[in-house]
């Protein structure tokens, strides 16, 4: 899941493509729309074979504020390497306290971050 929330990052379509199951993978996949992702926190995780689960938030940067995308995600092992299968994403606003964390993943409060 870390290594698909970098390519979305960094905007690398042939990794997404290559770690997407071929038979959920979409037909066109549309990057330069995707948001400015700013960090990914793994809230769960699990293994049984062959199939896996991920449940994660991913934040972004909205004008103003922030924005989260959470998912449980399934994911497949084929040929010995994990690919992404489905997930039903869920998003939202994020309003974090002014002593909260920063969303952005500094590891500061936010008020001394990016509020």
């Amino acid at each position: 899941m870390r290594s698909r929330f970098s390519a979305y990052v960094l905007k690398l379509e042939d990794y997404l493509r290559t770690s997407w199951h071929h038979s959920t993978q979409p037909a066109e996949l549309d990057l330069d729309r995707s948001p400015d992702w700013a960090s990914l926190r793994i809230l769960e995780s699990s293994e049984s074979g062959d199939k896996g689960r991920v449940h994660f938030q991913a934040i972004y940067r909205l004008n103003p504020g922030w924005g989260f995308l959470q998912e449980d995600s399934e994911f497949v092992r084929e040929d010995g390497r994990w690919v992404y299968l489905q997930g039903e994403p869920q998003e939202g606003i994020l309003k974090p306290g002014r002593n909260d964390p920063c969303p952005c993943g500094s590891g500061r409060k936010f008020k001394a971050c990016c509020l």
